[in-house]
């Protein structure tokens, strides 16, 4: 593979920063926490995935609440919060419906509800990546097409029942993304999803998807990636991350002990196509601009992180 070195070292770069800003606002520090004009102005995803907001939403709220759910219903709630993917439309529906659970599921219901926040003008969507919108169901709205797919997935195909069989994630992506309304990008995501309870305990690092966004930012890294796939480059980077911190003199505060997982190595793909926009704006691609400024959020987040990570919060 050919390298654009600069680039390249950005990738590195961004992802000592980024986290750098993290810690320091993590550990109470007032802002600027960077002298990085462009990190200080636009908005861009954290190093690890699982410290984004709504990742620690699904954590507290869905996964870790407190409750005991059986591991079916755990997979069906992981499932059904990820499909919409925001806070808001799971409250909604839980001030609604109580426990959200494979017995409280009531498609006709759950339809009524959205429906209802829809005529509202309330967005029951999030826009932080957009999920298939076709009518693979044959609905007019997006949603009774979402719901109709959980109604296949878990009450006639018990799909719960295949995922928990599973041996690793890629086994449990394969049997997701069979189903229409869910692409490789977002099958991807829902398992590494299903893998942050307690319902399953697959490998990290053994499978990984690239999604747009990350194979724009390696379009913009390598200028030839010779026979390597996407995701091979994304394991290159995992696999040499300790070295290439060192090698650039980048100070990485982990989390815990915790490295870069894959998942997180191809979301900084995603981040630094966003940060070249501005740094390098001769280096195309379908997107030239970055969508959204940083605006800090006055409610503090108190972290919490799976359980078999074993790191303290």
């Amino acid at each position: 593979m050919k390298k654009r070195e600069e680039v390249y070292d950005l990738y590195w770069y961004f992802a000592a920063e980024r986290q750098k800003i993290f810690m320091k606002k993590w550990k109470g520090f007032l802002p600027p926490w960077t002298e990085d004009s462009i990190l200080q102005e636009y908005k861009f995803c954290n190093s690890y995935r699982v410290l984004d907001r709504v990742s620690q939403y699904l954590l507290k709220n869905v996964i870790y609440n407190g409750k005991k759910y059986t591991k079916e219903d755990m997979i069906f709630r992981i499932l059904l919060f990820k499909i919409f993917n925001k806070e808001s439309t799971w409250e909604l529906l839980e001030s609604k419906v109580g426990d959200i659970t494979l017995k409280t599921f009531d498609k006709k219901k759950y339809s009524a509800i959205l429906k209802d926040a829809i005529r509202k003008c309330i967005p029951i969507y999030n826009d932080a990546y957009i999920s298939c919108a076709n009518k693979a169901y044959g609905y007019h709205h997006k949603h009774d097409n979402h719901l109709e797919l959980l109604y296949q997935m878990f009450q006639i195909d018990k799909v719960q029942d295949k995922i928990l069989k599973c041996k690793s994630m890629k086994d449990a992506f394969f049997i997701l993304k069979r189903y229409p309304l869910i692409g490789n990008f977002i099958a991807y995501q829902l398992v590494t999803d299903i893998n942050y309870s307690e319902a399953v305990n697959w490998q990290e690092d053994e499978f990984t998807v690239a999604g747009p966004g990350s194979i724009r930012g390696i379009q913009k890294c390598f200028t030839d990636r010779e026979n390597m796939t996407y995701e091979d480059i994304i394991r290159y980077m995992y696999e040499h991350q300790e070295e290439e911190f060192k090698r650039l003199h980048l100070e990485f505060p982990k989390l815990g002990n915790r490295p870069l997982q894959l998942i997180d190595c191809q979301n900084i793909f995603c981040e630094l196509d966003k940060y070249c926009r501005v740094k390098f704006p001769s280096l195309k691609s379908n997107r030239s601009k970055i969508k959204k400024k940083y605006q800090p959020k006055k409610e503090k987040i108190e972290y919490v992180f799976p359980p078999k990570w074993k790191i303290e919060s």
